[in-house]
């Protein structure tokens, strides 16, 4: 008789990848709620260990991440608005300073011929973009009772993820439990292993690297601020974000801060200071945050870092942008273990070498 368990899971994990693909446009509020709940779950155990009860613990932690939220946001957008103007109002010193400076030094550099940036077509596509904000302000009630389904529809999308984070974090453990209990009790142990696993290097990787994102964003964020960059906040934020891939956060600051250095102080030692902010935030980063926050558990090469977040975007759009490095994270485990059952194959071994090593694995194993 042919066993149909392989043909069962497989017809599972079809229909699941089906229906992901097809609601994938609604799923963002829970793959965000989900994201949340999972790293506040941590502090539930231990406000729970402390003596709270599990609705106490929930409702503390619940109320801690809205207040964060909230007093970031209070504090960012300001700041971000003041910057953004500030930015609009330095382009054309910016583009000057490409044609004039940038630009000739690039070609002696690199022997290469470069175009300059038509100023005159610059000038026009601004005024051009200052006429049609003026327009969209005109009709700006008319478009949003045309488009206020729409802008409903955003916001409620938005206000399901505190909804749904504070339910899954209400209920976290007994949903782990109950898919726990709906394992075939032969494979529940393994399986359960390898959850284990997953989770460590989950914990590592998303409540880790994030704690190294925002200490490495408020780093250079105060080392440019004390440096007297104007551009301080947007920089920190994108070099921030942007270490989530190894180095690539460090190299679009770097560069960021010394042309934005260059345009608004023009000497050469207020260019060392900005360099000397990110050689501190990378020693801190290697010798602090990485091996404290992170360590070596996560075993996600930088191209696979890449790779994935590419490959989610393409596939299913932002959702699979956010989830693409936890199930990157989850099938690296996955590997490690398939590449661990190879090794003991009759294929890899032969077959006596093979019987061999499995023979000494159940003894091991009792």
């Amino acid at each position: 008789m042919i066993d149909s368990r392989p043909w069962m899971l497989l017809l599972f994990a079809v229909v699941f990848a089906v229906l992901f693909y097809l609601l994938s446009p609604i799923l963002m509020p829970f793959a965000a709620g989900a994201l949340l709940a999972y790293l506040g779950n941590p502090l539930v155990h231990r406000l729970e260990r402390l003596g709270l009860p599990r609705n106490w613990a929930v409702g503390l932690t619940f109320f801690t991440l809205l207040t964060g939220v909230a007093v970031a946001l209070a504090f960012l957008i300001p700041m971000l608005w003041k910057q953004f103007l500030y930015v609009e109002a330095k382009l054309p010193t910016l583009l000057r300073w490409f044609n004039r400076d940038a630009t000739p030094w690039l070609e002696g550099h690199l022997h290469v011929e470069i175009n300059r940036i038509d100023m005159d077509l610059v000038t026009e596509w601004l005024s051009g973009y200052w006429s049609d904000a003026g327009a969209v302000a005109g009709n700006v009630l008319t478009r949003v009772a045309a488009s206020s389904l729409s802008i409903l529809s955003v916001l409620g999308m938005v206000g399901l993820v505190p909804v749904v984070t504070f339910y899954l974090l209400l209920d976290w453990d007994d949903l782990l439990q109950r898919i726990r209990d709906l394992l075939p009790r032969h494979v529940e142990p393994r399986v359960s292993q390898l959850a284990a696993e997953c989770d460590e290097v989950l914990a590592a990787f998303l409540r880790g690297q994030l704690m190294v994102m925002v200490a490495l964003g408020v780093i250079y964020f105060l080392g440019l601020q004390i440096v007297g960059l104007r551009l301080a906040l947007i920089i920190g934020m994108a070099a921030g974000l942007g270490s989530i891939i190894p180095y690539f956060g460090f190299a679009i600051g770097i560069v960021a801060a010394t042309v934005a250095a260059v345009i608004q102080f023009g000497s050469f030692q207020d260019v060392l200071k900005v360099w000397a902010v990110f050689g501190i935030g990378q020693a801190i980063e290697g010798w602090i945050l990485q091996p404290y926050l992170v360590g070596d558990r996560i075993g996600l090469h930088p191209v696979a870092v890449i790779f994935a977040i590419m490959a989610g975007g393409q596939l299913f759009g932002f959702v699979g942008m956010l989830l693409a490095l936890p199930v990157a994270a989850i099938i690296m485990v996955l590997l490690r273990h398939g590449h661990t059952l190879y090794q003991q194959s009759r294929l890899y071994q032969g077959e006596v070498e093979a019987s061999r090593i499995i023979t000494e694995d159940h003894d091991a194993n009792g």
